[in-house]
């Protein structure tokens, strides 16, 4: 039998070491520790630190799981839409909607959110028809949000944009009224700017393979380094 093993082992376990601290500090199988720590027993306190304990790294090899199953669902969803890119961009409106979202639309990485904002109604339209026949959005899929500077709300400007979106005022949040400092109205067709917002990973993925896989057929980098150009020197 180990003894000094064993007396470390219990001088630890009183001072309310768990099992896999003493494991670190002495080289033995948990069956060991089983048997010589039996009939040791822990304090209220004591207890409750190990629980915490155990706790927070069961929560931590969780969320690095979670982590590591999102990243490889991002790598796959992203190579395979990169190889989709060549035969979709024959397609006009693949193509057009395309550079429409990569030029207005949200592509924080952090949030992995689809969203589409402008105040041209035709942009709001053509990217409506993307996200319908390219994207296959379902339509009880879209959110919409309305954005409009106080002196020119007005009750039908929901209305309004329910019509070029063709979606139910049932899927528009609050309308965001902002202050302004302007005395009179510039535009009097003003309407406002209208948010697009599908929560969707799997799209925003999808939508940064195409982009990648667009960049590769035209033989652009993704990432491009800008050098400093030389000062010309005077004589």
């Amino acid at each position: 039998m180990k003894t000094a093993e064993k007396e470390e082992a219990i001088r630890l376990r009183k001072l309310g070491k768990s099992y896999g601290e003493i494991k670190k500090k002495i080289k033995v199988s948990k069956s060991s520790l089983t048997l010589w720590l039996r009939d040791i027993k822990l304090t209220e306190a004591q207890q409750k630190r190990i629980y915490i304990e155990l706790r927070q790294k069961n929560a931590y090899r969780l969320a690095k799981a979670n982590q590591r199953k999102r990243e490889e669902e991002t790598r796959k969803t992203i190579k395979e839409a990169k190889k989709e890119a060549f035969r979709l961009s024959k397609n006009l409106l693949f193509l057009a909607g395309l550079m429409l979202y990569w030029a207005e639309g949200d592509k924080s990485d952090e949030r992995e959110m689809v969203k589409f904002s402008n105040s041209d109604p035709r942009m709001i339209k053509l990217i409506m028809k993307w996200f319908r026949k390219e994207c296959r959005v379902p339509e009880n899929r879209f959110r919409v949000t309305v954005f409009i500077h106080e002196l020119f709300c007005r009750e039908e400007v929901e209305e309004y944009w329910s019509k070029i979106t063709n979606l139910p005022l049932s899927q528009f949040y609050k309308t965001q009224i902002k202050r302004t400092s302007l005395g009179h109205r510039r535009n009097k067709l003003y309407n406002g700017t209208c948010a697009i917002g599908i929560q969707s990973k799997r799209l925003f993925r999808e939508i940064k393979g195409w982009k990648m896989g667009f960049l590769k057929e035209m033989r652009i980098p993704e990432t491009w380094e800008v050098t400093a150009c030389p000062r010309s020197s005077n004589g």
